[in-house]
């Protein structure tokens, strides 16, 4: 049987430090901005989790807004309530990963099922994928929001299955997100970690990825390899 891909949005198809440029314009200074961006989705992943051990669930764009909010004012940028509108709207519309639509292309050429799996909603990752060029290269977009958990609740990696009617030595999970990888793992999908920083480290947790790669194009190479040597 074909493997089916469920590929992570936020950091694995879209680059979420796309936001940086429109923070140096509101900021006037790029070495915060990077700063911001980064903390930004630290704190918006911080949040997911903080959100699920409670069982308070919110919507994904409700971390990242309060994530916002937080970095805001823990680095003392003076941002007001219109530019936090404004950096949710640019934040809707991040652009993908130069590599995602030339490996996605190879994938489907090759008869792989693709799937973007992801802790927003269906609607706000639907139209972010759109915006993005990716969407069309979709067979469907899966979310979280539809059982109110987050990543890496196992919950969430059986709604996953379900919905792609796979066995579990057959669904990958594809991630740049370590944290994502060792959910999947721990729930007995198969998993890729794109290791999109070279000095990135893997949390030393005795839980490997099947696969660690570079970025998608070495992905759907390996993938691709795998599945004409069967």
């Amino acid at each position: 049987m074909q493997p089916v891909l469920a590929f992570d949005v936020y950091g694995t198809l879209i680059d979420t430090q796309g936001v940086t440029a429109e923070l140096e314009r509101r900021l006037n200074d790029a070495a915060n901005a990077e700063e911001f961006a980064k903390r930004w989705r630290e704190k918006q992943l911080e949040y997911s989790f903080r959100h699920a051990l409670m069982g308070a669930y919110v919507p994904f764009s409700e971390c990242t807004r309060e994530a916002l909010v937080f970095t805001s004012r823990a680095l003392q940028a003076g941002l007001s309530g219109n530019d936090h509108d404004h950096l949710m709207d640019v934040y809707a519309e991040l652009p993908a990963f130069p590599d995602v639509v030339d490996a996605l292309d190879q994938l489907r050429d090759a008869g792989i099922r693709c799937v973007a799996f992801s802790n927003g909603t269906t609607e706000a990752v639907t139209q972010l994928l759109i915006r993005a060029g990716v969407e069309s290269h979709m067979d469907a977009v899966i979310s979280v929001d539809n059982i109110k958990r987050f990543k890496p609740d196992p919950a969430v990696y059986s709604y996953l299955r379900s919905q792609l009617e796979a066995r579990p030595e057959h669904t990958w999970l594809i991630s740049s997100n370590a944290f994502d990888v060792i959910g999947a793992t721990h729930a007995g999908l198969r998993s890729a970690w794109v290791r999109r920083h070279s000095d990135a480290p893997f949390d030393p947790w005795g839980i490997e990825p099947d696969m660690t790669v570079p970025d998608l194009e070495a992905l759907a190479e390996r993938i691709i390899c795998q599945v004409v040597n069967r």
